[in-house]
């Protein structure tokens, strides 16, 4: 059985779910917490519903935004800016987080209020997921779909434990942030104005251009990452050498 000419199960069709899967995951955590916020406010028993209609509502308008960046990354040279943009968040994924990045998302005391809010928040924030899982599925929705389908329960559900374990194992992030340079390298090479130029050059060329995208994102978002600390440090101990005025 084939899906999208890949055949079902088969270990292409596995890997780019789990690219899919693993995507979702690591872009899409703040999702649960996006949830939670826009429910805080609602009564018990409509919690419930409120986070199962929020939730289904921000799968179809993500699969929706996914299926248009597909048809968009088919024109000359997208592939090329969408490729740019997923090497610039695997980097910006390994900077220090922002701990008020959920600041302005107000909880509703309203049911509907509450899912509005989740579909505008997640749409919002799923620009960079948008780019990554369309890279990753390859022109295929089909994978999109089941992918989707796969990885939301675990961001809803078992979001908790996938914050933990980036907390406690801080390569998970770091392959991730590679696993998106990784996409960039292969999908700069698939668009339609590179490929005629490539013609003549060797077969592996995209297995270096992506684990050139690989490198390059861990290494710079490392560097940055290193950077942003040292000016953290720097700064706190300016404070605390810093004279202290008289009360």
């Amino acid at each position: 059985m084939e899906l999208y000419g890949m055949e079902l199960f088969s270990m292409a069709f596995l890997g780019a779910v789990l690219q899919i899967v693993m995507i979702d995951i690591l872009l899409g955590g703040d999702n649960a917490v996006v949830i939670a916020l826009a429910c805080r406010k609602l009564a018990p028993d409509l919690r419930r519903k409120g986070i199962l209609w929020g939730v289904a509502g921000a799968i179809a308008l993500r699969i929706v935004l996914i299926f248009f960046a597909l048809q968009l990354l088919a024109l000359p040279y997208l592939k090329v800016v969408g490729a740019l943009l997923l090497l610039w968040i695997g980097v910006k994924l390994l900077q220090p987080e922002d701990g008020d990045a959920h600041g302005n998302i107000e909880g509703s005391t309203h049911l509907l209020g509450a899912i509005k809010t989740i579909i505008v928040a997640d749409a919002v924030m799923s620009l960079d997921n948008v780019i990554a899982v369309a890279g990753a599925a390859r022109g295929e929705l089909g994978l999109v779909v089941f992918g989707i389908l796969i990885s939301i329960p675990i961001i809803v559900w078992g979001s908790q434990f996938v914050l933990k374990l980036m907390d406690r194992f801080p390569l998970v992030i770091t392959l991730g942030a590679a696993l998106l340079g990784w996409i960039a390298g292969d999908m700069l090479l698939g668009d339609v104005a590179i490929k005629p130029l490539l013609a003549g050059a060797p077969h592996g060329l995209h297995y270096v251009a992506a684990a050139a995208g690989a490198l390059g994102v861990v290494l710079v978002g490392s560097l940055l990452a290193r950077r942003a600390q040292g000016r953290v440090i720097h700064e706190v101990a300016l404070g605390e050498d810093s004279p202290r005025k008289p009360s």
